[in-house]
């Protein structure tokens, strides 16, 4: 292939809806498309944009635009996002550019007074929220983070340390088999030390 000639040239009706090859020979021609892509030049690339965009190429890096073509390519033989969620990308973006978009609410919010438990190399951790953070060991914390640390000795995400947020990294992985951590009330726990 010429590296100013558009891939799939003449051969437009195989994307799309209603596919005309089979489920496995597509997924083929799709991957054999997004190879030929990377040996496009700039004028083949800008060509293969108009097809694919009917729009002149906007002004971008070669690697962004081989991404967007590939993305573009997989979005009409795989399907694209769906329209509620088009719809939400849509509102959020109105809602920035008229400056009134809000950070979402954390999902993890802590009561003060909850106690955090988390066990450590045999030693058994206690945190408390109050108004202005968490108190461990006598301190006062800003945030779960540098508690984590002080425990571990090693830099730790507080949220991700107390069991707050999903691990990403099995729990043989880690060092100790991962956090166990229980979040409980002061009616719970009692209101003396653990």
């Amino acid at each position: 292939m010429n590296g100013a000639q558009a891939i799939g040239a003449g051969e437009g009706a195989a994307f799309g809806r209603g596919g005309l090859e089979a489920e496995a020979g597509s997924r083929t021609a799709l991957r054999q498309r997004l190879v030929d892509l990377e040996h496009l030049d700039a004028s083949g690339l800008r060509q293969e944009w108009r097809r694919l965009f009917r729009t002149d190429p906007p002004q971008l890096s070669r690697d962004l635009v081989l991404r967007a073509l590939a993305y573009r390519l997989q979005e009409r033989e795989q399907g694209g996002l769906s329209k509620a969620t088009l719809r939400r990308i849509a509102a959020q973006a109105r809602e920035l550019r008229a400056g009134v978009f809000e950070q979402p609410e954390s999902s993890a919010r802590i009561r003060p007074g909850a106690r955090l438990v988390r066990e450590w190399r045999g030693r058994t951790h206690t945190v408390t929220a109050i108004n202005d953070g968490f108190e461990y060991d006598g301190k006062v914390y800003g945030s779960l983070t540098p508690i984590a640390r002080t425990i571990t000795g090693a830099n730790w995400s507080g949220p991700r340390f107390f069991g707050l947020l999903r691990k990403r990294t099995p729990k043989a992985a880690l060092p100790d088999g991962g956090p166990s951590t229980a979040i409980c009330s002061q009616e719970e726990v009692g209101h003396g030390q653990p």
